[in-house]
């Protein structure tokens, strides 16, 4: 009987040590760290960051392609930087953009909008990313052509692991729906999202990059469908586009969060990338103020080590662009030509100005919407002088360079010794005005290169590389990803089927 008592008494004991062990487990074993959710407006900027770039690795799409085929930027070396200065599929390249879109910027937007279209309270986020998921879109189809749209980003919230292939007519017409409701939509009688890296919430800026998109897409559409474009831009104006280079969208970046471009080019690809020929000459023929914020040069440098800040020059008339059409060896045959000591004697991007480490990235600006609005004017679509739209354009761009660094700001007298020399001549209006946008759109190689296409200016040569595997003058898109074949072949072969061969020379719709 005792030896029970014992047992009941040790068993109870036990109980409670137990049960007081028990007290505050949930607490103790919930981790208020990591959180199980986002706020939408966070997923927002992450996606509007990711639109840019994630990592040095990203950029070679854009060092490889866009800057190259636009020729501004050039390198002489094959393998893996072969691309748009060879006129060659590089297959570790072409996909950058799909990858990083789909897998970052799409996935992210398409979460935002889930979570908040039939959340009143947070209208203002929603309508934020359609006009956010309408720039990504037009980047994603401006480089590859037909792509998934209406299914896209949907694998987690609808099961759509094989979103088929929309054709870009119908994204573009819903890019410019999306646009335009997007932006009406936005109310600033709500309580702002302090957090929203693009404006800190400034309502008014984000419909003002609304309306500047939709003009840009708008005259997207110039080639294929006047009509459709006259419309949107004339709604785009009517709805307030750009008024100051303080409406730009941009990401601004600092010692920590560098700009990659930049920190690409100030490391491994320091000694592989040069600015071309054809824009060099154009900005030093013109006596154009901007060439020493752009350019530098490492005077005398027969080698990587030797570019040295001692060698440094941004001068304008010690700046000598490398000529396209030549690889590493080849471009040997044009340095006595050319005045230079070797490849590494070419100029470069200026690493202390548009590309220091801490130098903001554009996105849309005034400059653009400016020279966009003097094309717009020039066809009658919208009121107002398109010579005052191109000058004004033309300003924009060169007060646009004080934001890179002080040191690159263009003295006023300068501007209008420029524009003085430099004036609107109704006769080569598209010219003049498409060209002074593939100056302004610098560094943004989607945009360049999409304008390129659209308007035929400027009226660059053909890349004369004997290795060229384009049957055209230029690459017009780039192929789809080898893992599309794998994942996705069905809608992959109807719209290649539809739209063209899966290659460098196939046009988008909007480019005929």
């Amino acid at each position: 009987m005792k030896k029970n008592l014992k047992y009941i008494v040790s068993l109870v004991l036990s109980l409670s040590v137990l049960s007081g062990c028990d007290q505050g487990f949930d607490e103790i074993n919930t981790n208020k760290v990591d959180p199980t959710s986002l706020a939408p407006s966070l997923v927002l900027n992450k996606a509007i960051i990711s639109t840019t770039y994630l990592d040095g690795g990203s950029t070679l799409g854009m060092l490889t392609y866009n800057f190259g085929i636009v020729q501004q930027i050039i390198t002489p070396y094959g393998s893996s930087l072969s691309g748009g200065n060879y006129n060659q599929i590089n297959n570790s390249n072409t996909p950058l953009v799909w990858v990083n879109f789909y897998r970052n910027v799409v996935k992210q937007l398409v979460s935002v909008l889930d979570q908040t279209k039939d959340d009143p309270l947070q209208s203002n986020i929603y309508n934020a990313a359609r006009i956010w998921k309408a720039y990504a879109f037009m980047i994603l189809t401006d480089t590859y052509g037909d792509v998934p749209y209406f299914e896209a980003g949907q694998g987690y919230t609808n099961e759509i692991i094989t979103p088929k292939y929309d054709p870009q007519e119908a994204i573009y017409k819903d890019i410019l729906k999306e646009l335009d409701e997007a932006s009406a939509a936005l109310d600033p009688a709500q309580a702002a999202v302090v957090t929203d890296i693009l404006y800190g919430g400034n309502v008014a800026k984000w419909k003002k990059l609304g309306y500047s998109l939709m003009l840009r897409a708008g005259m997207r559409l110039t080639k294929v469908n006047a009509d459709l474009a006259k419309t949107y831009v004339q709604k785009a104006v009517a709805g307030g586009v750009f008024q100051s280079n303080a409406d730009n969208s941009v990401i601004r970046h600092t010692a920590i969060y560098n700009n990659y471009i930049a920190n690409h080019l100030a490391a491994r690809e320091k000694t592989n990338f040069y600015l071309t020929a054809p824009f060099v000459n154009y900005l030093k023929t013109n006596n154009d103020p901007r060439l020493p914020v752009f350019a530098v040069r490492y005077v005398g440098a027969k080698g990587g080590p030797e570019q040295v800040a001692a060698r440094a020059s941004s001068a304008p008339k010690d700046q000598i662009g490398m000529p396209v059409g030549y690889n590493d060896v080849t471009i040997t045959s044009t340095l006595q030509a050319n005045g230079v000591a070797s490849l590494w004697d070419y100029s470069q991007v200026n690493l202390t100005t548009v590309l220091k480490l801490d130098a903001p990235e554009f996105h849309v600006t005034y400059a653009e919407t400016l020279l966009l609005l003097a094309e717009a004017a020039y066809r009658g679509w919208v009121s107002g002088s398109a010579a005052d739209y191109y000058a004004k354009g033309i300003r924009a761009n060169m007060e646009q360079m004080a934001l890179y660094d002080a040191s690159a700001t263009i003295k006023e007298a300068d501007i209008v010794a420029y524009l003085s020399a430099h004036p609107y001549d109704e006769s080569k209006a598209l010219d003049l005005i498409n060209t002074q946008y593939w100056v302004a759109t610098f560094l943004d190689g989607n945009e360049s290169w999409a304008n390129f296409r659209r308007s035929g200016f400027p009226a660059l040569q053909k890349n004369p590389y004997p290795g060229s595997e384009i049957k055209g003058d230029f690459i017009r898109r780039l192929p789809y990803p080898d893992s599309e074949i794998v994942v996705n072949s069905g809608n992959l072969n109807e719209a290649i089927t539809r739209q063209g061969p899966n290659n460098l020379d196939t046009r988008v719709w909007w480019d005929k």
